[in-house]
């Protein structure tokens, strides 16, 4: 995890695949995230260092902290993606660019695409 864009995208994968299955576990999260188990686990740990997970040694879970920060970064995704499609971008290219740009879109730039997602009916 070398910056909180990976932590973030992390905590994203974690949330959505819980919202599957109750059990979460490292081979999940390398395979949805497309990376190795072994950098599932260095991010792990420094997610757990933040207090955002727990682990038991097989299964991963978010801490309330961890869950709400995580579906904070996720409703960012959704409402940009939403944005974006609304604007006539492709929803694939959509989904691509809002994972970049729900790190780094000023509170600003995000509540303008909130508020013009909620006007559309569409939110």
């Amino acid at each position: 995890m070398k910056n909180n864009q990976s932590g973030e995208d992390y905590l994203e994968t974690i949330l959505l695949l819980s919202k599957k299955s109750d059990e979460v576990h490292r081979i999940d999260v390398a395979r949805a995230a497309g990376v190795s188990q072994p950098a599932v686990q260095k991010a792990i740990k420094l997610l757990i260092a933040r207090g955002y997970v727990t682990t038991d040694g097989m299964h991963i879970r978010l801490t309330p902290e961890g869950k709400e920060y995580a579906a904070e970064v996720y409703e960012r995704h959704c409402t940009i993606c939403r944005y974006l499609v609304l604007n006539g971008v492709p929803e694939d290219v959509a989904d691509r660019d809002a994972c970049e740009m729900e790190h780094i879109l000023s509170r600003e730039s995000y509540n303008m695409m909130k508020d013009a997602v909620a006007r559309s009916g569409r939110g």
